[in-house]
């Protein structure tokens, strides 16, 4: 491994090896970017990107958008609900693009031009798990820029319930002097962080997400 990225500095190799031994911080020295799971469905995807985080970096985890059903599980999950957990990661896709519908296509190239957009914030900001998906029905997590001017915070549902109650989503790693544009609002850190923040009724049925982005005013 020395010898040939010694050879080739320029190219960003991938790890990849079997089961539990993919990540391997000795291994991370040569190849700082690593194929995180075979398994590539987002609801599964959620437990594995939240795990791996406890100990490496999302810069460090190759994540990538799949086809549906998806081949492991033959779950059909939403491409903004696989959109959305893909991005807590090296952001990717592994699909047939001549199989994609226009509204696909489309979605797709919002998606990439996000991720570009706010590459920095995704790949290099502080990272912060809220929900935790072994605990409960639902998971978010959010990053935060380093100087705490911006945020982005995703959510994911995976059931739906009947008259499912409010959700309340306390934010981490924000400045508690300073208020946040929140689409029309303007809130407080604290407030985000100490009270939280509704999660709307936007949320409708199985593999829901919502992202929100926060800038400092």
């Amino acid at each position: 491994l020395e010898k040939i990225t010694a050879a080739y500095p320029d190219i960003l190799f991938e790890g990849c090896s079997g089961g539990g031994g993919r990540f391997d911080a000795g291994f991370l020295y040569y190849m700082p970017q690593t194929w995180t799971s075979d398994n590539t469905d987002a609801v599964a995807r959620l437990k594995i990107q939240y795990g791996t985080s406890l100990l490496y970096p999302i810069s460090s985890m190759g994540a990538h958008v799949s086809a549906i059903p998806n081949h492991q599980t033959g779950r059909e999950t939403s491409l903004t609900m696989r959109g959305n957990a893909a991005m807590a990661g090296v952001f990717g896709y592994e699909l047939d693009l001549t199989q994609l519908t226009t509204e696909e296509q489309a979605e797709i190239k919002e998606q990439v031009a996000f991720y570009k957009k706010h590459r920095q914030l995704l790949q290099y900001g502080t990272f912060y798990r809220l929900e935790s998906p072994f605990e409960g029905n639902d998971t978010a997590w959010m990053f935060v820029s380093k100087d705490q001017t911006e945020a982005l915070v995703f959510y994911f549902r995976v059931l739906a319930e009947a008259a499912h109650p409010l959700v309340t989503l306390k934010l981490a790693g924000l400045d508690e002097t300073a208020n946040y544009q929140l689409y029309e609002r303007v809130i407080g850190g604290d407030e985000l962080m100490n009270i939280g923040f509704y999660i709307d009724s936007e949320i409708y049925g199985d593999y829901a997400t919502r992202r929100f982005y926060l800038q400092k005013v």
